[in-house]
């Protein structure tokens, strides 16, 4: 029996399996052997130099990367060509797009990547229509845009959000608050800092750490609402992807005022349609939102701030890491800062490589 086999055999029985007290570690057991499946599936294609292709192999650049990923025929080409100079093939057929196509957003004076994927097909995850190469390629992404179409129904962006659930993309999630440590000796240990509300239990803790011939470990659930699927995420962490996602409905023209309403009105959503034109500079505002980049504006001594031409890095930066953007050698000849802005505690602020800055700081660099 093949892998896809062998998930198609244990999602049938989950499905047949009643959910209850009594089957909840059973279930909890076959999420876990569903899981390294999966992941073996996706290690077996990579290895057979599958995880590639013409098209797929997209050089990161510029401040950060999103990926547009959707069904065929939603509006993901025309969304590229409206808010990037990329013109990707559009037409009113499935599948126009067959490469994944970059695009370059320029906004707020960051260089933002944008990659049009192919559309994705159900069962997108398992291989079907190429579609574990287009899936995983949202792994390098720093924000997922899930484009959807507004006169389709709800089980569309279910749909998508199952694909990418299955090859390890967590969408707008936190990682799990769980504390692991595979060890050499002295069995497992299960510590729970409070009594679990969920169907994590040390028995079924030890039960998924024996199907994945784990005798040897440490764990430590820090929060009570972990579920099995939490630690099984945790037991796979370095095939495990966090990623934000952002929700955009396209052709809004073509549904009543009061389903954009309240399409407009979930979290992490955007309402537009490229064809009216209408809604583009909202996607495009929410993207740089969702970022969250920081815009540094440099100072040379005696001459007043570069205001047109920022440096962006990403939120939480530091001095050292605003050094290491300019060139990797310069943090060793680095003297110290002065800050000014909402990030100093005084203007200017002499600061250190560990200083964090804040959007729109003003920093004047010295070297030794």
């Amino acid at each position: 029996m093949g892998i896809i086999d062998k998930i198609k055999a244990i999602e049938e029985e989950m499905a047949r399996t009643q959910k209850n007290k009594a089957t909840e570690h059973h279930l909890g057991l076959l999420k876990g052997k569903l899981a390294r499946y999966r992941q073996q599936l996706l290690a077996d294609e990579a290895g057979s130099g599958g995880g590639g292709g013409s098209g797929f192999e997209v050089a990161k650049s510029g401040d950060a990367r999103v990926v547009l990923i959707g069904y065929p025929s939603v509006g993901k080409s025309s969304l590229l060509g409206k808010i990037t100079t990329t013109k990707s093939e559009i037409a009113h057929y499935a599948f126009t797009t067959l490469t994944s196509v970059p695009g370059v957003l320029k906004y707020q004076g960051a260089e933002i990547q944008i990659v049009d994927l192919p559309g994705i097909i159900y069962g997108a995850s398992q291989g079907k229509g190429r579609g574990r190469q287009v899936v995983a390629t949202a792994r390098t992404a720093d924000l997922v845009l899930m484009v959807l179409d507004a006169t389709k129904s709800e089980h569309q962006r279910a749909s998508l959000e199952k694909e990418l659930e299955n090859v390890g993309i967590r969408l707008n999630k936190e990682k799990p608050n769980i504390y692991y440590k595979k060890k050499e000796t002295g069995g497992v240990k299960v510590t729970f800092t409070s009594p679990p509300k969920t169907n994590l239990t040390e028995q079924a803790i030890k039960m998924i750490l024996r199907d994945y011939r784990i005798h040897n470990a440490e764990v430590l659930v820090r929060d009570d609402e972990c579920t099995i699927d939490d630690f099984i995420d945790v037991i796979n962490e370095q095939h495990r992807n966090y990623v934000k996602c952002l929700y955009v409905y396209n052709k809004i023209d073509a549904v009543s005022l009061e389903e954009v309403d309240k399409l407009a009105r979930e979290p992490n959503t955007v309402v537009m349609s490229c064809e009216m034109n209408l809604g583009i500079q909202d996607v495009v505002e929410e993207i740089w939102y969702q970022l969250n980049l920081s815009r540094v504006y440099t100072k040379k001594r005696g001459v007043r701030p570069v205001f047109d031409d920022p440096l962006v890095v990403r939120n939480n930066s530091t001095i050292g890491d605003l050094c290491h953007g300019i060139h990797r050698d310069f943090k060793d000849k680095f003297k110290y800062a002065l800050v000014w802005g909402s990030s100093a505690k005084h203007s200017p602020q002499k600061c250190g490589l560990n200083h964090r800055i804040d959007d729109e700081d003003v920093v004047s660099l010295f070297a030794k």
